[in-house]
């Protein structure tokens, strides 16, 4: 991991870790006295002081752990819970767009499908994956897949982490609208479990394309709704200074969601996010879509429709 980045809140907490790498520094040279009940103290401080932060994060605070430039994205995900994995590209009608990456593998020995969104994790590789924000082509992509893993009986796992679909001229003129909900439809059709974990930010239609999904899982401190906060503030009061007040408004946490029965799960994180325990964030993301598709085992297609289309249709009636 390169040098840990830390948000605007975290600041109480880099002063103190800055002061341990001084003092590790400090202890490592050659004649140094002895340091290390100081530092033993201080990594105490530092580690009371990320939980009391961690303990009450606004959801303001959440959507900017959500969007950390070190948090794990699909292709680490992939790379820890998937063996064997085959990309494939194109959607066979325009051409192939990377910020979808989906492909077939094994996990924990069962033959599934695997989509994801991805952002990238340098300049080169945001750019190259558009920062996650597909185009019709990626959808089509998905949709070409999805009814791929349907016609072999292969369970489907789909990565959510996008801030929404991609909002350019040339994505509209391609059918970007069209597109989404096709992949939405494609998922509501089918006879094989899908399981969906929101690993960032679920963003609008663009999410809801690979997140209609059997069983609705969402990382602690990830967020999931149908506009950015920015973009809420921007419409509800031209202003977007006030996101934090959007970010609460819109009932965005993974902790509002599970409470108003959008979403199926929640899966902890480390003290400080993801990013901070990156095997720990993998390793229970890996344990809690174990459990979902171990639900589903001895149903048939039209039983695992039925669940799915059951599950939607009962959101908004509980409130």
């Amino acid at each position: 991991m390169a040098t840990r980045s830390y948000l605007d809140f975290e600041k109480p907490v880099a002063e103190l870790e800055a002061k341990l790498e001084e003092l590790r520094a400090l202890g490592e040279r050659d004649g140094a006295v002895s340091i290390a009940d100081d530092i033993g103290r201080l990594e105490g401080k530092a580690a009371i002081a990320l939980q009391e932060i961690y303990a009450n994060l606004t959801p303001w605070q959440k959507t900017q752990v959500a969007r950390h430039p070190q948090r794990p994205h699909f292709v680490d995900y992939c790379a820890g819970l998937i063996q064997d994995f085959t990309p494939l590209a194109g959607d066979r009608t325009f051409g192939e767009d990377e910020a979808i990456v989906g492909g077939f593998g094994r996990f924990k020995g069962q033959p599934v499908l695997v989509l994801g969104q991805e952002k990238g994790a340098t300049t080169e590789a945001r750019l190259r994956h558009n920062f996650g924000m597909a185009r019709p082509e990626g959808y089509r992509k998905a949709v070409r897949l999805m009814e791929t893993a349907d016609r072999f009986g292969l369970p489907v796992i789909a990565f959510v982490d996008t801030a929404g679909a991609f909002p350019g001229i040339e994505a509209e003129e391609r059918g970007q609208a069209e597109a989404i909900a096709r992949s939405t439809q494609a998922c509501l059709a089918l006879g094989v479990p899908n399981v969906a974990i929101v690993i960032g930010e679920g963003g609008s239609g663009g999410a809801i394309a690979l997140a209609t999904a059997n069983h609705v899982l969402m990382l602690e401190h990830a967020i999931y709704g149908v506009i950015s906060p920015e973009g809420a503030a921007s419409i509800l009061w031209r202003d977007q200074g006030r996101a934090h007040d959007a970010a609460t408004a819109m009932k965005i946490t993974a902790q509002d969601l599970l409470r108003l029965g959008i979403i199926d799960g929640i899966i902890p994180e480390a003290t400080g996010g993801a990013h901070r325990d990156r095997d720990a964030a993998i390793s229970e993301t890996g344990a809690a879509i174990a459990s979902a598709l171990a639900a589903f085992d001895g149903l048939g297609a039209d039983e695992i429709r039925d669940q799915r289309a059951a599950k939607f249709l009962e959101i908004g009636r509980k409130l």
